[in-house]
C-alpha cells in the first residue's frame, strides 16, 4: 500500500485560514513570520483577518496556499510520502515536501509566478469556464475546431476528473466555445470568476518570466517521485522536473491521468495537505476505491 500526499491549488483559500496553525504551533508562528519578512507584507494578517476579496487577489492568494500547506506538511512530515503531486500552484508545495526546493526558494518562486500570471491577464481579457458531463475527447475536438475557425484561443487547462474538465482561453473564444459545449451535450459550460486564461498560451509572457527564475534556482535530488501536471507519471530526474515546472503555466493540468498513474504505480491512500478538500473529491470521482483523507 503506497501513501500518496496531494497538494491544492488556487481556490481553496478562506478567510482565517492558517490561524489555528499560527497560534497553536510554535513552528508555524517562526514559518509565518519567515514568509511575512521574504514577502516585504503580513500575508499572515490578510489570511487571518482579510475579507474574501483581499485573499482572492493572487498575488495573496498563492503564496498563502502555499504557505497554509507547506506548514501543515511539516505537522506530518515525520510520516514520509511515497508520491507527491500538486494541483497548479499546489505543485510548489508537493515539491518542498519531496526535497526538491527549498522552503525560502519555493516562496520566492511562488509569489513571483503570482504576480507574473497577473501581469499576463492584463495583457489581454481571458477568461476560464467548466465543462460538466462532456467527455474528454469531445471539449478537446471543440476546442480544435472553435481555434480553427475563429482564430480565438481556446484550450483545455484541467483535467480535473472525468466529466469535469476546464477550458481556457480569450473571453470571445471561451463564449463561443461554451455554446458549442452545450450543443454537444454538456450537462453545464458555465464561465469561471477568473481574471485570466491559465495553463493556456496566454500565459506565455509569465512562463517567460517564471523560467528564468527557476533556471536560476537550485534543484535538489527529490526523496520521492512527482506526479506533474504536464508530464502525468512519475518524475525523479531533477532537471526533468525544472522543465516540466517551466512548461506548466501554459500547459495543461492533467490531474485526472496523474490520478490514474499514481494508482497504476500502486497508490491506495490519499492524503490532501493543505486547506479545502477539493482534491480528495477529486481522487474518488477518478477512482472511488481509493482511501482518502486530508491535513489542515
Amino acid at each position: 500500500m503506497k501513501h500518496a500526499y496531494v497538494f491544492p491549488g488556487q481556490g481553496s483559500q478562506f478567510p482565517g485560514m492558517g490561524k489555528e496553525q499560527y497560534e497553536n504551533s510554535a513552528f508555524a508562528k517562526k514559518l509565518f513570520e519567515q514568509a511575512n519578512e521574504q514577502l516585504k507584507f503580513r500575508i499572515s494578517d490578510i489570511m487571518f483577518n482579510g475579507t474574501d476579496e483581499e485573499l482572492r487577489q493572487t498575488s495573496v492568494t498563492q503564496p498563502a496556499v502555499f504557505l497554509h500547506s507547506v506548514i501543515a506538511y511539516r505537522s506530518i512530515e515525520q510520516t514520509r510520502p511515497d508520491m507527491v503531486a500538486g494541483h497548479s500552484l499546489g505543485e510548489f508545495s508537493a515539491l518542498v515536501a519531496n526535497g526538491t526546493l527549498s522552503f525560502e526558494d519555493a516562496l520566492t518562486l511562488v509569489s513571483l509566478r503570482a504576480k507574473a500570471m497577473q501581469k499576463a491577464c492584463e495583457i489581454q481579457p481571458s477568461t476560464m469556464a467548466a465543462v460538466l458531463a462532456l467527455d474528454d475527447d469531445k471539449v478537446e475536438a471543440i476546442c480544435a475546431k472553435v481555434q480553427a475557425e475563429t482564430g480565438e484561443i481556446v484550450v483545455p487547462a484541467n483535467y480535473n476528473c472525468p466529466g469535469q474538465l476546464v477550458i481556457s482561453g480569450s473571453v470571445k473564444g471561451i463564449e463561443i466555445a461554451c455554446e458549442a459545449m452545450k450543443a454537444a451535450g454538456a450537462k453545464r459550460a458555465l464561465v469561471l470568476p477568473v481574471g485570466g486564461a491559465f495553463h493556456s498560451p496566454l500565459m506565455e509572457p509569465a512562463r517567460e518570466e517564471l523560467k528564468a527564475a527557476i533556471e536560476a534556482t537550485k534543484f535538489q535530488q527529490p526523496t520521492c517521485a512527482v506526479y506533474q501536471n504536464v508530464a502525468a507519471k512519475a518524475v525523479l530526474d531533477k532537471d526533468e522536473i525544472k522543465e516540466n515546472l517551466i512548461n506548466q503555466l501554459t500547459g495543461a493540468v492533467r490531474w485526472t491521468q496523474s490520478v490514474k498513474a499514481m494508482v497504476g504505480d500502486g497508490a491506495s491512500r490519499f492524503t490532501e495537505v493543505g486547506p479545502g478538500k477539493v482534491l480528495q473529491g477529486l481522487v474518488l470521482k477518478i477512482d472511488k476505491t481509493m482511501i482518502v483523507d486530508g491535513i489542515s
